[in-house]
């Protein structure tokens, strides 16, 4: 009996660590596809699994930091979902290609048109951001789980380094180092149409010395071909002024012999 109690308690124990544990356990998260890098572009995801046997996920609401404000925000559409994008008027504005920012997206919400995401399954909301912040390994969001019956879980807790992890802890995308000689999300795009600019201006030099050369190599060819002719002109000449005299001094010859026989 006593050995009963201790198995129904324990059983008991695990039901209820389960229960407590199972917010941290299928929370909503952000990963993104391949790396997310410091000063660059990157296409992030937001998966939501449906944690309740009796409800639907018929809503979703990311809120997006104010503290390193996202100058371009673009939600893939989602079969079965309208997606609404927030901007709101920064405190601060910030400068993203030469051009200053004054407003940035702060949320994004996408609505279910159908069912949601129904109970054993999950949806993943895919989203174009940049550029990222260069001074800080992270971005928390703030996440609101809408239910068809009307609940809402709020994924907003942030994590502390170091600490054990919140009961609903908000989605954190990490930072990767930025790319080498990446700054800014330009430095390397510039770089490179610097480079592409100066192999073509070489290209163009040499394609224009090339042009020279065979010009000059026409002309050389022109100038030889002009000398050649005008020496077989010349040669030919002399050959019909030396037939003349020839046949003069011939012809001069017979004249004289007629004239002595008479």
């Amino acid at each position: 009996m006593k050995k009963s109690r201790v198995l129904l308690t324990a059983a008991t124990s695990a039901t209820a660590v389960f229960v407590l544990s199972s917010p941290a356990f299928a929370h909503v998260t952000v990963q993104p596809d391949g790396e997310a890098a410091k000063g660059g572009y990157a296409t992030i995801g937001f998966k939501v699994p449906n944690e309740r046997d009796d409800a639907s996920t018929t809503k979703l609401e990311i809120t997006f930091p104010t503290e390193h404000p996202l100058a371009s925000v673009l939600p893939q559409p989602v079969p079965g979902w309208k997606a609404k994008v927030t901007k709101s008027k920064l405190d601060k504005p910030i400068e993203v290609h030469g051009n200053k920012i004054t407003e940035a997206v702060t949320k994004v919400t996408w609505t279910a048109e159908g069912k949601g995401v129904e109970p054993g399954f999950f949806q993943r909301f895919p989203v174009s951001v940049g550029q990222l912040p260069e001074n800080s390994d992270q971005l928390v969001f703030k996440a609101l789980q809408t239910y068809s019956n009307k609940e809402v879980v709020r994924w907003i807790e942030a994590p502390t380094e170091g600490g054990e992890e919140p009961q609903y802890p908000a989605p954190v995308l990490a930072l990767s180092a930025a790319e080498e000689g990446h700054h800014g999300g330009t430095g390397g795009d510039a770089k490179d149409a610097e480079g592409s600019a100066e192999k073509e201006a070489e290209k163009g030099e040499k394609d224009a010395g090339h042009g020279h050369e065979d010009g000059a190599k026409d002309n050389a060819s022109s100038s030889h071909d002009s000398d050649t002719t005008a020496r077989v002109l010349g040669i030919a000449g002399i050959a019909v002024g030396a037939a003349g005299i020839a046949f003069g001094v011939l012809a001069g010859r017979r004249a004289a012999g007629s004239g002595t026989k008479s």
